[in-house]
């Protein structure tokens, strides 16, 4: 039960008369007795709460940026009309701050035995499970005095999933990939190493593909085409300790080497290679393998969810371990992980020709802009200052990188926004090489 604005109004415009003509208890029962009835009525004419229905409907996942609709159906099955103010409470992260009054709160007039359905409109600013609270209503008599209150516990589960940005790159990369197929009309040989087929020798041809056996057969030179290579294993290594919890801009590094990875398992399933995911740091945090072209990349979007970055050390043995039983023939390794030096020089290193002897690794670090802008300030002395420590971490970031470089990993160490491309022409220049 909850008193309302108007009740209180009320009592407050009776007792001012009373205390200046008649300040007495006998007119103080005048005011508030009639007050009092009119609000016991109130009550009793008010919907009862406890015999609500409700039941949801409505979106179960949603990107991170965009919005969601969740429907709530509410059923008053009692004789009285229903009045109410209605609260559809969920964790605080699934409105953009400032906004969950308004997209929390319904005001609904039910008549008796009929239904009405609510929407309530979500906008996560997190990734993960995001679950429905409470649903708190009150209930309102025909006088607005009073309100009989409760809450019903209807679950559902809205899963937030990774934005995917990097996907505008995607067509760019994929024509790419069609030129390195042969799917286009080209004058020069095909890049790759498998053979496609035979065609006739035309002006700017390589020599070298020129088919001897081939021309011998027929009356016009016979050339060699080549395809990259297919069906190739490609395992995604997500570092989760605590160095992919840092924050480059406003996203920790997890979320960057998230998006890369999303670009770069959406051109690899289409080019045809197989594409498994492991997330790591003490102990497996996410794993997807043996799924299929088409259902790899929402198997993957669907298992990223819900990872967040763990705060402990990254064991190394452990992860290089796990990564060679998941990938146990030849393929192609990305592992996304900081290029700090401590974390580098002390656990990876030690490990790395496990890795580098059997795979091909390809190492992907997320850069911070920062670092770069603070290298080029100039004009006061602060900045003077700044621009000698940005320096000094370039430098031991690229002596980092080449560490790997010379135990035969490939190295890209992008900002965010250019890490997802860079890395997917990494992979498409590989495949041109025939490296995978």
């Amino acid at each position: 039960m909850a008193l309302t604005g108007r009740a209180a109004l009320l009592a407050a415009i009776g007792t001012l008369p009373v205390g200046i003509l008649e300040p007495s208890l006998t007119g103080v029962l005048a005011v508030n007795a009639p007050l009092a009835l009119a609000m016991m009525c109130d009550y009793a004419l008010a919907a009862p709460v406890k015999t609500l229905q409700f039941t949801r409907s409505g979106d179960t996942s949603v990107r991170l940026g965009d919005s969601a609709a969740v429907d709530l159906t509410l059923t008053n099955p009692s004789r009285r009309p229903l009045r109410a103010q209605l609260r559809d409470a969920w964790p605080p992260s699934s409105w953009i701050a400032g906004t969950e009054t308004a997209a929390s709160r319904h005001r609904v007039m039910v008549p008796p035995g009929e239904r009405r359905r609510l929407t309530t409109r979500l906008r996560p600013t997190r990734r993960g499970d995001r679950q429905a609270e409470r649903i708190t209503i009150r209930s309102y008599g025909p006088l607005g005095l009073i309100s009989r209150q409760g809450s019903h516990t209807v679950p559902w589960t809205v899963r937030v999933l990774p934005p995917f940005h990097s996907r505008k790159h995607l067509p760019a990369k994929l024509a790419r990939l069609r030129e390195l197929d042969g799917r286009t009309s080209v004058l020069t040989r095909g890049e790759g190493t498998e053979f496609d087929s035979l065609r006739d020798y035309v002006p700017g041809d390589d020599t070298r593909s020129i088919d001897w056996r081939a021309t011998a057969r027929q009356s016009t030179v016979a050339v060699r085409t080549w395809r990259p290579e297919r069906d190739r294993h490609i395992l995604i290594v997500l570092d989760t300790g605590r160095t992919s919890a840092g924050r480059v801009g406003d996203t920790p590094r997890l979320d960057a080497s998230m998006d890369a990875a999303l670009l770069l398992t959406a051109l690899a399933s289409r080019a045809g290679d197989r594409v498994d995911l492991l997330a790591y740091d003490r102990r497996i945090r996410a794993l997807v393998q043996g799924r299929s072209a088409g259902d790899v990349l929402p198997s993957l979007v669907g298992a990223l969810a819900s990872l967040e970055p763990e705060l402990v050390e990254t064991d190394a043995r452990g992860l290089t371990a796990t990564a060679l039983h998941k990938a146990p023939r030849q393929s192609l390794v990305v592992l996304f992980t900081s290029l700090d030096a401590a974390p580098i020089e002390e656990g990876l290193l030690p490990v790395l020709p496990r890795l580098t002897k059997r795979h091909t690794l390809l190492v992907a670090s997320v850069a911070d802009p920062q670092i770069r802008r603070m290298a080029k300030a100039r004009g006061t002395t602060d900045a003077v200052y700044d621009a000698a420590a940005a320096a000094q971490a370039q430098t031991e970031r690229r002596r980092t990188a080449e560490q790997l470089m010379r135990y035969g990993a490939t190295v890209v160490d992008e900002p965010p926004e250019a890490l997802a491309p860079a890395l997917a022409d990494a992979y498409l220049a590989l495949k041109a090489a025939g490296r995978l």
